[in-house]
C-alpha cells in the first residue's frame, strides 16, 4: 500500500499543481497530514499571531488518479481515519461568529486521551474525527485550500469521516486529489473558525465513475446521502442543494417535481456544515430509507 507523507503539500487546489503521486482506480493510499496550522502551535505559551499565516490549511497531495477524465466522477472512500494525540483551537478578532467581540488572538491546547478531547478538567468531549479539507482541482483559477467550492476544498463537514464515500466532479485530467485539515471534534458551523485541529493520516480508496457527472460533491454513508454546496449565503446554498438533490433523484422515479419536492420537505434535512469560511457550506441530506423505498442506487 502506498503512503503519501506530509512533505508534499499544497495551499491551493489547482490544475497547475504537479502531481506528487499516481494511483489507479481501485487502489488504496495512506495520506499523512499536518494540522491546519502546519503543526506550528505546540504550546499554550506560543504567540498565535506570530505563526506563519501563509502556511495555513496545507493539503497533502495532489494525487493523479489514472483514468479520471474531465466530466467523470472521482469516488473516494474513507477506509480509516487516525488522529494525533494533541489538538489545538484558535479564535480572535474578526474570526468566526464572535470575532467582533474579541480584542486578541487566543489559542487552546487540547490533549486527546482515552477516546476523548480534554477541553478542561470537567469537560471531556467525545471525538468525531473528520476531514475538513478534501477535494480535487477546480475548474478555472486556483482556489485556496481555505475556501470551499464545487471541487470540494475546505467544506468542514463533520460527515466526512471513516466509512463515508465522497463523489467529486472531475474538472482536470487525473482529478488531482488532496486532503488535510483534520479535526478531532467539530460541531456544525465551526463557529470559532476552528475545530479541534489535529494532524493525522487517512486511508482512502479511489475509483472512477465514467459517464456520470455532478455539479457539486456528494457524500454517502450508511445513513443516506448529502449534496454539499458552498455559496456566499446559507440561503443560496440551501436552495442550490435542494434543487440539485431533486434533479439527482427525479430520473430514478416517476414522480413529478411537485411530489418530489413534498417528499424532500417531509424527509430531507437541510444541515449547516460551516459558516466561517470565505464561502459557507451546507448539506442537504436524504435518509437511506427513502432510497431503499424507491429502489434507488446512486452511481451503480
Amino acid at each position: 500500500m502506498k503512503t503519501l507523507p506530509t512533505k508534499d503539500v499544497i495551499y491551493s487546489f489547482s490544475s497547475l499543481n504537479p502531481p506528487v503521486m499516481r494511483a489507479k482506480a481501485g487502489e488504496t493510499v495512506v495520506i499523512e497530514t499536518y494540522d491546519c496550522f502546519k503543526n506550528q502551535i505546540q504550546s499554550a505559551d506560543q504567540e498565535v499571531a506570530a505563526i506563519d499565516w501563509n502556511e495555513i490549511n496545507p493539503a497533502t497531495g495532489p494525487i493523479f488518479i489514472e483514468g479520471a477524465d474531465i466530466g467523470d466522477l472521482l469516488k473516494v472512500t474513507i477506509d480509516d481515519l487516525e488522529i494525533g494525540n494533541q489538538g489545538v483551537m484558535v479564535t480572535g478578532p474578526e474570526l468566526g461568529v464572535m470575532g467582533h467581540r474579541m480584542e486578541a488572538m487566543a489559542s487552546k491546547i487540547i490533549p486527546i486521551q482515552n477516546g476523548k478531547a480534554i477541553f478542561s478538567d470537567k469537560l471531556h468531549l467525545p471525538l468525531n474525527p473528520m476531514i475538513g479539507v478534501i477535494g480535487v482541482a477546480p475548474e478555472g483559477k486556483p482556489v485556496s485550500c481555505g475556501t470551499p467550492g464545487p471541487h470540494g476544498g475546505n467544506m468542514d463537514t463533520k460527515l466526512i469521516t471513516k466509512g463515508a464515500t465522497l463523489y467529486f466532479p472531475v474538472f482536470a485530467e487525473g482529478a488531482l486529489f488532496a486532503l488535510g485539515d483534520f479535526h478531532a471534534a467539530m460541531g456544525d458551523g465551526e463557529v470559532s473558525v476552528s475545530g479541534i485541529e489535529v494532524p493525522g493520516r487517512a486511508t482512502v480508496t479511489f475509483d472512477v465513475i465514467k459517464g456520470t457527472h455532478s455539479k457539486f460533491p456528494i457524500l454517502q454513508n450508511a445513513d443516506g446521502f448529502a449534496i454539499l454546496v458552498s455559496a456566499m449565503t446559507l440561503d443560496e446554498a440551501v436552495k442550490i442543494a435542494v434543487e440539485e438533490t431533486i434533479d439527482l433523484l427525479l430520473p430514478h422515479t416517476n414522480m413529478t417535481v411537485s411530489e418530489m419536492t413534498m417528499l424532500m420537505s417531509a424527509a430531507g434535512e437541510a444541515q449547516i456544515s460551516q459558516v466561517v469560511d470565505p464561502l459557507v457550506t451546507v448539506r442537504f441530506f436524504v435518509p437511506q430509507h427513502v432510497l431503499d423505498s424507491l429502489n434507488i442506487q446512486l452511481f451503480n
